[in-house]
């Protein structure tokens, strides 16, 4: 990560200056990203109000003010100078504003940027530097976004806690919570979380096996959605299981949500839904072990949308855990090695499978690779047992009911989706606990189930505790296909329940 800001000229300074406000004691840009969307940094650029030099500039400044969240692997501060300059350049010479236009983005390190390494979080692919930028990378920066710089993550997206001991900035280990450093910030996104959190950027980029765009984002306060299997290229990202596996967008709003997967699918535009249009169903499986904090937040927040006109029902989903149990780990921990081995061959084939295993660091996905993943076994009672059958009997059996499962819910309850907190406990502590298994098959709780399934979820936030003041995130998961149906009622729930603040030095230092 580099230790100082390039040399600028005076010129430069003072035009950002002025731009910003600074000149005449108005608002500085610096205060302006607080608060700035995606869009909102777009149209002050297209609109000249800005440069996108000095917005990349500002908002590299607040990534350099924060080490101590461990939120990136590599900091892009010359390249990312360098492509403001030229769409300021691009703007000066008239031509057309691109929808993203100098907009700063950062992607987890396990999607492909040309030039800067892709570690996917661990030690053996340090010096891997992709040569093409995955398509979901690229179809955003031909739309006008400037990478900042990649994210860090949970190590090779195996859990849930980001308390990855590699590639550190701060003095503790693990990527750390936007709002409190002594927690953690929720993976595998977890840089794309922190980073989005603290208004180090206005959009991102994660990726999703069973909660991993999601969980980040209710725990720093941001937004993401999770597309329906398949509607996102996994092309150039590094695998876990190419079933449950999909890349998708993280930003400050459901707008900026929706305009992101509108550029990289070809959507149309989605508006936001008429909350008094809109059939939600509670499920009591997903209001299990919830804390205070997460109760009251869920309770004070289906309380405004039904005050707003939607109505929300209670559902029942019979078998709903004996069925995912079936599912998740049967389908990652045995297409994790397939799909890691074709991964490695077709992008690094001097490295094989054993040997990235050999150099994890991580103590929780150090042991899932050498008892599970390399062996080709399952856990079971009293041991292990060969994941190939119980694999088959997933993909064949219990997915397909799964699937059936959740498409009759729907149906019957005329339903556009089921709503429920996307954790069911706050953040946890930043410790080496934090990987436990216990923690990992609590956190997954609730988004799991969706993920197995294949059907999109948008988790947005839905208040800050008041007994541990992190965020709280909110769930809509929707049927199969209904990605921009599901962004739209996103819009629209969070009209009604606001977004939160950027976090305050003096909270966030906790």
């Amino acid at each position: 990560m580099t230790a100082r800001l390039p040399k600028v000229s005076l010129p430069t300074v003072a035009a950002a200056l002025v731009l910003s406000g600074c000149a005449t004691g108005h608002r500085t840009l610096a205060t302006d990203i607080d608060t700035w969307s995606a869009t909102d940094v777009a149209a002050a650029i297209c609109a000249r109000r800005v440069s996108a030099e000095s917005v990349v500039q500002a908002y590299l400044s607040r990534a350099r003010s924060r080490p101590e969240l461990n939120a990136f692997v590599t900091l892009d501060a010359k390249g990312a100078l360098q492509a403001a300059l030229d769409a300021d350049a691009r703007l000066a010479r008239g031509e057309p504003c691109r929808p993203l236009q100098g907009v700063p983005i950062v992607i987890k390190d396990n999607i492909q940027v040309a030039g800067l390494p892709a570690t996917a979080g661990t030690p053996a692919l340090r010096d891997f530097i992709p040569l093409a930028d995955a398509p979901v990378v690229k179809v955003l920066r031909d739309a006008g976004a400037i990478v900042l710089g990649k994210t860090n993550m949970h190590e090779l997206a195996f859990g849930i806690s980001g308390y990855n001991t590699s590639f550190n900035t701060g003095p503790r280990p693990g990527v750390r919570n936007a709002y409190d450093v002594s927690r953690a910030a929720g993976g595998s996104s977890s840089g794309s979380g922190a980073a989005l959190g603290a208004r180090m950027a206005p959009m991102a980029l994660g990726t999703d096996t069973g909660g991993s765009l999601r969980i980040p984002c209710a725990f720093n306060g941001c937004v993401s959605l999770r597309p329906s299997v398949g509607r996102y290229s996994q092309e150039g990202i590094a695998p876990i299981s190419h079933t449950r596996d999909t890349a998708g967008p993280m930003a400050i709003s459901v707008a900026d949500v929706e305009l992101l997967d509108r550029l990289v699918t070809g959507a149309p535009r989605a508006s936001a839904a008429d909350l008094r249009s809109v059939r939600l169903g509670l499920v009591p499986d997903f209001l299990a072990n919830l804390d205070a904090d997460t109760r009251a937040a869920f309770d004070a927040a289906i309380g405004k949308l039904r005050s707003a006109g939607a109505t929300v029902i209670e559902v029942q989903m019979p078998g709903l855990g004996t069925l995912n149990a079936a599912i998740g780990f049967p389908l990652a921990l045995y297409e994790a090695h397939d799909d890691m081995v074709a991964y490695l061959a077709r992008y690094r084939p001097e490295l094989d499978i054993r040997q990235l295993a050999s150099e994890i660091a991580s103590p929780d996905v150090k042991g899932t690779f050498d008892a599970l993943v390399l062996p080709r076994q399952l856990p079971a009672p009293g041991g292990t047992v060969p994941a190939r059958p119980v694999y088959e009997a997933a993909m064949a059996t219990h997915r397909p009911a799964l699937q059936r499962l959740y498409a009759a819910t729907f149906a019957q309850h005329r339903l556009d989706a089921l709503v429920f907190p996307t954790t069911p406990k706050v953040a946890m502590a930043a410790t080496p606990d934090a990987s436990s298994v216990e923690n990992f098959v609590l956190y997954i709780q609730n988004t799991d189930p969706g993920s197995n399934s294949g059907i999109p979820g948008l988790q947005l936030p839905m208040g800050m505790g008041t007994q541990v003041k992190v965020p709280i995130g909110l769930e809509l998961d929707g049927p199969a296909g209904s990605d921009r149906r599901l962004v739209a009622i996103g819009m629209a729930v969070e009209a009604v329940l606001g977004r939160l603040p950027a976090p305050s030095p003096s909270t966030a230092a906790r």
